[in-house]
C-alpha cells in the first residue's frame, strides 16, 4: 500500500524516512499541536512551498531546464483566486472558476513558452524566462485599478474559511474554526499535488525526462521527441505552480507582488532545490521545511544568542538578528560543500555505502 503510494520510490535510508515522517505528522498535526498565529502560518507555508519546490524539481532536478518564471506562475494562480474572490465575491464557485482560469492562462502560456524557447540553449530559455517573467511582474504592478498595484488586494474568501467560522467541537480537540478547516485544505492539497509529482517523476515519462537531463542527443536518437517531453514538463510544472499559487492567496486572503511574483521568491526556491537535493522529490520536503523554518525563526534564536553573549560585544554584534541573512547565506554555503547532492541524496548515499559494506 505505501510503496504503491510513493509510487515505489521509497526514501532508501532509514535517517530519511524518519525524517519526513516527523515532518508529515507535525503538519498534520500543527493546528492541534501549536496554538500561535505565526507556527500555523510557518505549516501552511511549508505546505505551500513543497509543492513549488516539487513543481520546480521537476523542471531542474529531473529534466534539466532552468526557469527562472516558476514564481509568475505563482502568481497567476494567486491572482486568478484572488481576483475572482475579489471581483465575484466570497464563493466556492469564485474560487473555482478563478482557479481553473489561472490554470487555462499558466498552462497555454506555459505551452507557448515552451514551444517557441526550449528549442533553444539552456542558458538562453533561462534569459526568456527571466523576461517574461519580469515583464509580467510590471504588468502586475501597473495595471492597479485591476490588479491593486504594489499594494494589492485583500478580499474574503468562502464562510467556511473564515477565522470566525465554527466547524462544531470535537473531543479531546476542541472547537474547529474556519481557519483550521482552510490549513487542512492547504495541507491534504499540498499532500495530493506532491504524490502526483512523485507519481509523474516515476512514470516512463519521468524516465525519459531524467534521459533527456542525462544526454538529450541521445534521447532524440532513441525517438524521443525531447522539445515535446520538455515542453510537457513545463506545463505540469507550471500548472502545479499556479496551484500553489491558489493555495497560497486562500490561506492569506491576500494577494501581491512581493508574495507572489518577487524574484526573491525565485531565489529562495532555488535554494531549497539545491538543499534537499535536485532531482529527489523528497528533497523538496526537506528543502522547503528547513528553509521556511529558518526565514521564521532564525532570527528569534539570533536574538537569544545575542541576548546570551552581551558580555561579548564582538559576538552578540555578530549575532544581531539583523545580521540573520548573513548566517543563513552561511548555512547555505556550508550545506552546499558538504552536502554537494543535497541532504537526501547525502543520506541515500549513506545507506548505499552502509549496505555495500
Amino acid at each position: 500500500m505505501l510503496r504503491a503510494l510513493l509510487s515505489d520510490d521509497l526514501p532508501q535510508s532509514r535517517l530519511l524516512a524518519a525524517i519526513l515522517l516527523a515532518i508529515v505528522l507535525l503538519l498534520a498535526a500543527a493546528p492541534l499541536l501549536f496554538g500561535g498565529a505565526q507556527a500555523i502560518n510557518t505549516a501552511a507555508k511549508i505546505c505551500v512551498f513543497i509543492v513549488l519546490v516539487a513543481s520546480y524539481d521537476l523542471l531542474l532536478g529531473y529534466t534539466g531546464i532552468v526557469s527562472f518564471a516558476h514564481t509568475m506562475f505563482y502568481g497567476i494562480g494567486g491572482y486568478g483566486v484572488g481576483l475572482a474572490l475579489y471581483g465575484w465575491g466570497p464563493t466556492w464557485s469564485s474560487a473555482g472558476l478563478g482557479l481553473s482560469l489561472a490554470l487555462l492562462a499558466g498552462t497555454a502560456l506555459a505551452l507557448l513558452i515552451g514551444l517557441l524557447s526550449l528549442r533553444v540553449r539552456a542558458i538562453f530559455f533561462a534569459m526568456i524566462t527571466l523576461a517574461v517573467a519580469s515583464a509580467f511582474a510590471i504588468l502586475a504592478a501597473q495595471f492597479s485599478e485591476f490588479t491593486g498595484g504594489e499594494d494589492g488586494r485583500s478580499f474574503r474568501v468562502p464562510e467556511a474559511l473564515r477565522p470566525g467560522y465554527s466547524l462544531g467541537e470535537l473531543p479531546l480537540i476542541g472547537p474547529i474554526s474556519g481557519r483550521t478547516v482552510a490549513y487542512y485544505l492547504v495541507f491534504v492539497s499540498a499532500t495530493v499535488l506532491f504524490l502526483a509529482a512523485l507519481r509523474i517523476v516515476n512514470s516512463p515519462f519521468g524516465r525519459v525526462l531524467q534521459a533527456i537531463r542525462e544526454n538529450d542527443f541521445r534521447a532524440e536518437a532513441l525517438g524521443y521527441p525531447t522539445v515535446t517531453y520538455r515542453t510537457v514538463a513545463n506545463c505540469l510544472a507550471a500548472a502545479m505552480a499556479v496551484l500553489a499559487g491558489g493555495l497560497n492567496a486562500l490561506w492569506l486572503r491576500y494577494i501581491g507582488p512581493d508574495t507572489t511574483l518577487s524574484f526573491a521568491i525565485m531565489v529562495d526556491i532555488l535554494l531549497m532545490v539545491v538543499i534537499g537535493g535536485m532531482g529527489t522529490m523528497y528533497g523538496a520536503v526537506i528543502g522547503a521545511t528547513l528553509f521556511v523554518l529558518a526565514q521564521n525563526y532564525l532570527q528569534k534564536l539570533m536574538a537569544a544568542a545575542a541576548k546570551a553573549t552581551e558580555a561579548l560585544p564582538l559576538v552578540a554584534s555578530l549575532l544581531h538578528p539583523d545580521r540573520w541573512l548573513l548566517w543563513l547565506g552561511i548555512l547555505f554555503v556550508l550545506s552546499v560543500y558538504f552536502f554537494p547532492t543535497g541532504l537526501v541524496g547525502k543520506m541515500r548515499g549513506a545507506r548505499a555505502a552502509a549496505d555495500r559494506a
